[in-house]
């Protein structure tokens, strides 16, 4: 497995993909069903190849993510070969920007000498989907990219 089992929870949101999966093997619900019960070990393999294949999507077509963190935030923007860092780190005491108040005290207080800005840049590996896996592994979420693009602006 290259990624990780979707959850329960993801396998059923994902219910009519999996069956179109299953058939383009050639495998019936009647067969599912029976090698659930007599070949669960071919059945687990199924649910991670499906699941590689789910991952191997939406990584794909990543274009950003953020981690945020209760001092620190960081917003990455995938590109074809490299990805860009935008990190604030918060330097007052007792500011956790993981609850709402100290986000809005983020949103309020981002251009003061209380945040500090850092930028980086860095090639991919030879896998840029696991790249990109491993920091969602790490607390990344997939976004749209709204904050990366308002802070782009600033350290521009």
């Amino acid at each position: 497995m290259k990624y990780a089992r979707l959850t329960k929870e993801q396998l059923e949101e994902l219910h009519p993909e999996f069956i179109n999966f299953l058939a383009t093997q050639s495998i019936t619900g009647e067969e599912w069903a029976k090698i659930k019960a007599e070949q669960p070990e071919v059945a687990e393999e199924e649910l991670d190849i499906f699941s590689d294949l789910v991952w191997e999507g939406v990584l794909q077509q990543a274009n950003f993510l953020e981690n945020i963190a209760p001092q620190q935030l960081f917003l990455f923007k995938i590109e074809e070969t490299e990805m860009h860092l935008i990190s604030l780190k918060i330097l007052k005491e007792g500011i956790d920007i993981t609850t709402v108040e100290g986000y809005q005290w983020l949103q309020q207080n981002f251009a003061e000498d209380t945040v500090e800005f850092y930028t980086a840049s860095k090639a991919f590996s030879a896998n840029k989907t696991e790249d990109i896996f491993a920091l969602i592994k790490q607390g990344a979420n997939i976004t749209k990219g709204e904050l990366y693009g308002f802070f782009e602006k600033m350290v521009k």
